[in-house]
């Protein structure tokens, strides 16, 4: 990579983000990506779709049609809903946030009243601010096991309840550009959980010996055997591939049916309907800022940009000024609080910072020490974003 990184040429996402690539024009894998869902006959994949959920149906009704992974939020209230409305019966679960935020519970409640059966699981806490706080020093993420239990805990519930359809939200390989050949796939398997799922590395059997974590913490941090999953037809279907999928549109639909926005912009966006659950988000955010020079504010406004809400000066605008601030606060949290609760001093934290911060990205000195503005926050080799 040279001093002056490449962006896409039709939305704002530069070069570092794992996995893209790049047409001759220099337009990204998720223009591209996106640009093909107009050849897409999307009567066809609905039919697809009535197909997969009749074959899974219980016909006795004994047991549930299908099991949704809820967070609570926009997304998972749609699916929710798309599900009811073709006469399912969906159980819904919840794999614990780190550190729920009182809206995030509210649209929790929420989803329930929409007239669902609903299980949350909740990993033992002591144990859960012991792997954010290793997981924040080994890998630069202290969302790790959020992200991973996102994925195995509705997974191993599917197994026990003996439901073979498991209903997730959008393909991000499709939605942020990836492998095509993952990009186009309605399922979601072992493998895409291994490759995209976020564990950047970082397997969960290397947690145990590691600050009093054993084997036995680690139960519902574990993916089930393909045994267990064969036994049962276990299948993960992409709602997106059959539904064309658009954040704002499902933001809308699940606020007509309660689910509830931030009042303002949240810190370091430029919308005030996702990532509402988790307080702990910002810093994940912020650390996704340092390794790769860009974050949310970017995503959103490449998301934008390609369905014509936003021309892409208008998301660079909006990206230079809300990307990349210092997570000070998120959702009425406090940085402290959060450092507190995982034992760890500011100072500590602002030296895992700058270990993970990719300085091929951000301007340094002389001596290679790395440059802030008045603010305190670092500045990107080139954010004319051209």
């Amino acid at each position: 990579m040279s001093d002056h990184l490449k962006y896409c040429t039709k939305c704002v996402m530069p070069e570092t983000k794992p996995d893209l690539w790049f047409d001759e024009n220099g337009v990204c894998a998720a223009c591209q990506f996106f640009e093909q869902r107009e050849e897409i006959d999307w009567a066809s994949r609905l039919r697809e779709l009535e197909e997969i959920v009749e074959r899974y149906r219980s016909k006795d009704g004994s047991n549930y049609d299908c099991l949704i992974p809820c967070s609570g939020g926009k997304d998972s209230t749609y699916q929710t809903l798309t599900m009811l409305d073709m006469g399912l019966n969906p159980l819904c679960v919840t794999a614990s946030t780190d550190r729920l935020s009182p809206i995030g519970r509210r649209n929790i409640e929420n989803i329930k009243k929409l007239g669902v059966d609903y299980i949350e699981v909740s990993t033992n806490p002591v144990i859960r601010r012991r792997i954010n706080k290793l997981c924040l020093e080994q890998v630069g993420d202290i969302s790790w096991p959020e992200h991973l239990t996102i994925f195995t805990i509705p997974v191993r519930i599917a197994v026990q309840q003996r439901i073979p359809l498991i209903v997730w939200g959008e393909n991000p390989q499709n939605e942020n550009g990836g492998p095509a050949a993952d990009a186009g796939s309605p399922h979601l398997t072992r493998r895409w959980l291994e490759e995209f799922g976020g564990l950047l590395g970082l397997r969960v059997t290397d947690l145990a010996g590691q600050a009093g974590i054993e084997k036995k913490h680690l139960v519902q941090y574990t993916y089930p055997s393909d045994q267990e999953l064969a036994e049962v037809g276990v299948t993960g279907i992409f709602l997106g591939h059959y539904k064309q999928w658009d954040g704002l549109s499902n933001a809308l639909v699940a606020a007509a049916h309660g689910f509830e926005s931030n009042p303002t912009i949240v810190e370091g966006s430029i919308v005030n309907y996702e990532n509402l659950d988790n307080q702990q988000m910002r810093i994940h955010d912020y650390f996704k800022f340092l390794k790769y020079g860009y974050s949310r504010p970017t995503d959103w406004a490449c998301w934008h940009i390609r369905r014509g809400r936003l021309s892409r000066e208008q998301g660079l605008q909006l990206v230079r000024k809300h990307e990349g601030k210092f997570p000070w606060s998120y959702l009425g949290c406090d940085l402290s609080t959060i450092l507190e609760e995982i034992d760890m001093t500011l100072e500590e934290f602002q030296a895992v910072c700058d270990r993970f911060t990719n300085k091929k990205i951000f301007k340094t000195d002389r001596r290679g020490n790395l440059l802030r503005d008045r603010q305190g926050n670092l500045v990107r080799i080139n954010d004319d974003n051209v």
